[in-house]
């Protein structure tokens, strides 16, 4: 079994494990390595999958919707980036919040994190033993789990330049398929006959059009984003993190913006803006995709699918293990387990692993519970994703403008840019469903008991957090 060398105490004298001093992360991830991290773990699929939802609720104006969540989520992308730049650290929102603002209140953003990384793989799992189960029936559910939960847990303990290759894999594999459909969609408009505004209808249509519809719509797209800030977890595994990370993280916003847009613009273009049948709306875009290529772009558009939650997956586990890491080499979370790194792999071993076993016990446990509640488990799981998710987008503003105000010049962007990002992710935060701020607010009231015990009432400092040595 390999070595594994706590984090806690002192910042890491060396990277060499040879050296005798304390391990930690290996810095050889590339900005391009990001970005495609960051891509994966968003999915350049990630509005088929909504793609019905947002259509019914905003009468037709999908493309519009995702465009408009682009521009909402770019104000926390720039966010996030600026305080990488001036904390790169592994343990992201909860690291700048804690730094910036209070230690306590950057305990809560990381805890409630804690609950968006963990719910991501699990319910990443449970998906795809459920499309598998589609193409082999005969293999039982909960088989299904395990192997996937073995698979992304693999595929994490191999090291951080392993995963990145095979995130470039499964990115370049979705890209393919999402040019496949853009191609079948140019092939059944090509040559037909169109009638006024056809091509503009997909942005406005002044017969269905309505604010109140649109802002419904635009508020499930930005759920086409969320993942985005798993690229920030990785400041300690990125050569010059105090650039490429906001880099990394507007090009991962915008990218997948664009990406988007065009699929839900091709979609558009072949359903228009029927609405969906409520039994159909989960599947709405593999519908449509039988209606431009035929049964067989709809197996194909069926299993990316699959592929690219089992990349959610795998980059949300990721991303998890760095987050835990983070909070146990602060001491937020015992740190002879949580911030222990692996020194053959250079990886928080322990973290994946744990992520990994409560994947499989969860997605076990989900299944269980949609039986009795009809498929609402599921549902309720995906929105509370959201708690924790907005918690810390929320947080990571409120850390950039306190960190602008405090310097000597400021500007304008400094301050508007946080301030709208505040009052947008605040604005979504209170209108997710009632179970997923009731489960949410659990989780956090457990969260801040569990702190209040280890500090003896807060009479001790919760957390002492630190810079990577050679970024220092």
């Amino acid at each position: 079994m390999a070595e594994i060398v706590s984090q806690s105490g002192q910042p890491p004298a060396s990277s060499n494990p040879g050296a005798g001093g304390p391990v930690r992360l290996n810095r050889t991830l590339k900005l391009w390595n990001l970005i495609i991290i960051g891509m994966v773990v968003i999915q350049p699929t990630a509005p088929m999958g909504i793609y019905g939802v947002i259509n019914n609720k905003a009468h037709g104006h999908v493309v519009t919707t995702i465009l408009i969540a682009m521009i909402a989520m770019l104000f926390t992308a720039i966010s996030y980036g600026r305080m990488a730049r001036a904390y790169p650290s592994a343990g992201s929102a909860y690291t700048y919040v804690g730094q910036e603002i209070h230690s306590f209140f950057g305990y809560v953003v990381g805890w409630a994190m804690v609950m968006d990384y963990l719910l991501n793989p699990l319910i990443c799992t449970a998906f795809c033993a459920k499309a598998a189960m589609n193409i082999f029936p005969s293999i039982s559910y909960y088989v299904w789990i395990l192997i996937f939960a073995g698979l992304f847990t693999g595929a994490n303990l191999r090291g951080i330049k392993s995963s990145a290759r095979m995130n470039e894999y499964l990115c370049a594999g979705m890209v393919i398929v999402v040019l496949l459909f853009l191609g079948a969609v140019v092939r059944a408009v090509w040559g037909a006959y169109h009638g006024p505004g056809y091509f503009t209808e997909p942005f406005y249509q002044p017969a269905t059009f309505q604010a109140s519809s649109l802002f419904a719509g635009t508020s499930v797209a930005v759920l086409t984003y969320i993942g985005f800030d798993a690229v920030s977890t990785l400041s300690e595994e990125v050569e010059n993190p105090r650039r490429n990370i906001l880099l990394a993280t507007v090009a991962v916003c915008l990218i997948t913006g664009i990406l988007s847009g065009l699929e839900v613009y091709g979609a558009q273009l072949i359903w228009g803006s029927k609405q969906f049948p409520a039994d159909q709306v989960e599947s709405a875009f593999a519908l449509l995709s039988r209606v431009a290529g035929g049964a067989m772009l709809f197996h194909v558009i069926n299993f990316t699918l699959l592929v690219a939650n089992a990349g959610s997956g795998m980059g949300s586990q990721l991303a998890a293990g760095r987050l835990l890491f983070g909070m146990g080499r602060s001491g937020a979370l015992p740190p002879s387990f949580f911030g222990a790194v692996d020194v053959r792999s250079r990886v928080p071993r322990n973290n994946i692993l744990l992520v990994g076993c409560i994947a499989c016990a969860g997605a076990a446990g989900l299944q269980l519970a949609a039986g009795k509640l009809g498929g609402g488990a599921y549902e309720i799981g995906a929105e509370a994703l959201n708690f924790g998710a907005f918690i810390a987008f929320i947080g990571v503003n409120a850390a950039a403008l306190g960190h602008h105000l405090r310097r000597e010049a400021r500007s304008l962007s400094g301050i508007a840019i946080p301030l709208l990002g505040i009052l947008i992710c605040a604005f979504i935060w209170i209108h997710l469903s009632r179970p997923a701020l009731i489960l949410g607010s659990i989780w956090t009231a457990f969260g801040i008991a569990y702190g209040a015990i280890r500090t003896r009432g807060f009479k001790a400092e919760l957390v002492n957090f630190q810079t990577p040595l050679d970024e220092a």
